[in-house]
């Protein structure tokens, strides 16, 4: 999909990875270093070399007057969240979406703890932007991933670790729908019912937009989540046209339970979302849990039980996807 990725993206990792290409003189140990010898960091060591971004990190920054990166780097339990736990499993994802996604995390500069104060932004070597957000507990979050330390220090920057992996996509919620439809971040495709749905509802544009506008959260069904509720329906849903089996007023009013549109609670990420209480969605009322290991569940009002989070957390150009593992009903 050759605008998944923005040209500012594109044009900003090749030149990191220019600079990257020469010899390593630093006696301390660089960021790469540091990932190979610290246990805690063997599956981002992993996703870094099949990502081809471990020779980079283990050199010199030249795009930075004293040399430096700042990478937030997921520990090895953020990677299992995602199911990844070895090399072999990052093979689950294509590379190019691996690669992106690790210059996701980091920044071309030297961007201290101290930096990290609530609301404020910084830059991607990706060209997308994060912001800090901090609970009423103190705890820091870069999107919805929890900083669990500042300033472990490298020859050449800043480590953060975190408990989740970002991920933002540079394309708006529809377009990075098709991405994972298409194949292109997971080898096997993903939200492929979700996809038709929207079409064969003509919501299209209700997903799209210029950044920022407007800003969406979106609460998205897996294919096992699409198939579930065809079981629930007696109405069997096992390839994504079977969608149009359904009537499209009840599949439209469905959709639209999923979409919250502007607002207080629009484009929010999982520590900003008000847990332990209720928001309104395009189609109905959504309640939330309580906010429990980085993550909340929702639950519609047809639901008898409430949905997990499976992907929580995917920035998107107009809005924030929570990738979930049950359809919700009004």
């Amino acid at each position: 999909m050759k605008n998944f990725f923005s040209v500012k993206a594109s044009a900003l990792a090749l030149g990191l990875l220019l600079a990257g290409c020469a010899k390593n003189k630093e006696v301390e140990p660089t960021i790469t270093n540091i990932a190979v010898t610290n246990p805690d960091f063997q599956t981002l060591e992993d996703a870094a070399i099949r990502g081809d971004v471990a020779v980079l990190l283990g050199n010199k920054n030249a795009a930075d007057p004293a040399g430096n990166f700042t990478v937030f780097a997921p520990t090895n339990d953020a990677f299992a969240r995602l199911g990844l736990r070895s090399a072999t499993d990052l093979t689950a994802l294509q590379q190019p979406f691996l690669r992106s996604t690790l210059f996701y995390h980091v920044f071309s500069g030297t961007l201290p703890g101290s930096a990290l104060t609530a609301g404020s932004t910084s830059a991607s070597a990706l060209g997308v932007t994060r912001r800090i957000i901090q609970r009423a507990d103190g705890s820091r979050y870069v999107n919805g991933s929890r900083i669990l330390g500042t300033d472990v220090a490298a020859a050449n920057g800043l480590i953060h670790p975190i408990d989740k992996v970002l991920l933002a996509t540079g394309a708006d919620v529809l377009n990075s729908a098709l991405a994972l439809q298409k194949g292109n971040v997971f080898v096997k495709p993903e939200l492929t019912f979700l996809v038709e749905a929207v079409v064969y509802c003509n919501l299209q544009s209700a997903l799209t937009g210029t950044p920022g506008s407007p800003n969406l959260t979106v609460f998205a069904p897996t294919d096992q989540a699409f198939k579930d509720l065809g079981t629930l329906l007696n109405v069997p849903l096992n390839v994504p046209a079977d969608i149009r089996k359904l009537p499209v007023a009840t599949v439209t009013a469905v959709l639209l339970n999923h979409v919250v549109i502007g607002g207080a609670q629009g484009g929010k990420f999982t520590p900003e979302l008000p847990e332990s209480t209720t928001i309104t969605a395009a189609g109905g009322p959504i309640a939330l849990g309580a906010f429990n290991n980085g993550v909340l569940t929702a639950k519609g009002n047809g639901n008898a039980a409430p949905a997990n989070m499976v992907i929580p957390d995917v920035q998107c150009t107009n809005g924030v996807v929570h990738v979930i593992d049950r359809v919700l009903l009004p």
